[in-house]
Formats: C-alpha cells, structure tokens, sequence
C-alpha cells in the first residue's frame, strides 16, 4: 500500500512516541525496589538510570563540616606506674578567651583563623598547665595548615622535660608512618601516627620513663624505610 507524505510523517511520529515510552519505562523499572524481572544473563540498568537522573544544575555534595572542636587521642598508657596520654585537638575557629600572639611590631600573624592544641598528661596532670588553658596551643591557618608538619619535643613535668616520666611527641610529615624511640637499656618503643579526622594534623607520641636515656628517634614510613635518624635526644 503507497502511503502519502502526510500519512508517513504521521506513522514516524508514532513509531518514536513509542520508542521513548519504552525507554523511560525501562528506567522506571530499574529504579522500583523489588525483586529482578529480567534474566539474570541480562544487562544491568542501574548505570543508564543513573545517568539519566543526574541534572545539570545539581552540584556534587560538600564533604560534611566540622565540629567547632575535635579531639584526637594520639596514644597513651602507663609509664612509671602512671598513666599518660597525648590528644591533639583542634578548633575550628579560635576560641573564646584565647588571644592571639603580637608580633614585634604590634600585629598579628595571618593565616591564624582556627587553633591546635597539643594535651599531654602524667598521672592526671597536663603538662604545662601552669601557663594555662592554652599552653602548647599554636594558632594556624584552617585545616591543612604546612608548618605545623616537623616538630618533635620532649615533654614532661619536671625540668623542662629532663628528668622524671617523658613524652616524645612528633608532629611529622605526612610520609611518616610510625616513629621509634631506642633507651638505654635496649628497649625500643614504637608509636603509630595518628591524624586528626578532617584535617592535615598528625602526631605519634611515646614514653619515656624516668632514668632512661635517649639513643635515638627514628622515623619510619608505611613501608618500614628510614626517612629520619636523630641522636640528639637523652
């Protein structure tokens, strides 16, 4: 049968009506829970639908926000019968009460918009708590602020930290895995690193108890090289 131009418009339209229902009928299939009507030898449908239900005006989720303070337990234990524990902790903005360090000049540094603090306790005392609340706290510059990154110190209650129970803390690279202390007496003591949730801060942090001595501090990464060898500890 010859078909006009009018009738084979008509007829093509159709045919495509048809084929878009079957498209979307296809998509609402694969996004109703609920038992598989299809072979198991069939072709998945959930890549389609999802990329057909993607607008271009929607934006990809932000990564949620954090707590005004986070407080990260870096290690802790018992050292000379006394137990110790090492916490950084970090505020988001800088906190009611704490003021920020002038320079020579009067001014403060920038860059200085949220605060971390180092929590270090023997036997239920933090250490420097005499210089108070916010002793060994240093202002920084968000969450992934690069020079906080290098340090590593001896702590303790009595003597600036040279004698008596000892903490060695480490804020390290971001390679560093785990950090090893060798005493004296052949003992060594590895801590791993641990990071605050969120942010670039890390820190591993160990004992050292009272008449010991230090013969080295060693860095290591998660491969067990070597990436530091310092000997200048006691």
């Amino acid at each position: 049968m010859t078909l006009s131009p009018g009738r084979k418009a008509a007829r093509a339209a159709v045919a495509v009506a048809a084929l878009g229902g079957m498209s979307f009928g296809a998509s609402a299939i694969a996004a109703t829970p609920g038992p598989a009507t299809r072979p198991a030898s069939a072709p998945a449908l959930v890549p389609a639908v999802a990329v057909r239900s993607v607008s271009a005006h929607q934006q990809v989720p932000q990564a949620p926000r954090l707590p005004p303070v986070v407080t990260q337990m870096i290690g802790g234990g018992t050292v000379d019968g006394h137990r110790w524990s090492v916490a950084l902790e970090f505020h988001r903005t800088l906190p009611k009460g704490y003021t920020l360090p002038a320079r020579p000049d009067g001014t403060t540094a920038p860059g200085t918009s949220s605060l971390l603090c180092q929590r270090m306790y023997i036997g239920g005392v933090r250490i420097d708590h005499q210089g108070g609340p916010w002793a060994d706290c240093r202002p920084v510059d968000g969450t992934r602020d690069p020079r906080v990154a290098g340090g590593l110190g001896l702590w303790g209650l009595h003597d600036k930290g040279l004698s008596g129970s000892r903490l060695m803390v480490s804020t390290p690279e971001a390679a560093v895995a785990h950090g090893v202390v060798s005493l004296s007496d052949g003992t060594r003591v590895k801590a791993a690193t641990v990071a605050v949730p969120g942010t670039v801060y890390r820190a591993w942090a160990a004992p050292v108890p009272d008449g010991r001595t230090i013969t080295a501090v060693d860095q290591y990464d998660a491969r067990h090289r070597l990436l530091s060898h310092d000997t200048d500890w006691h």
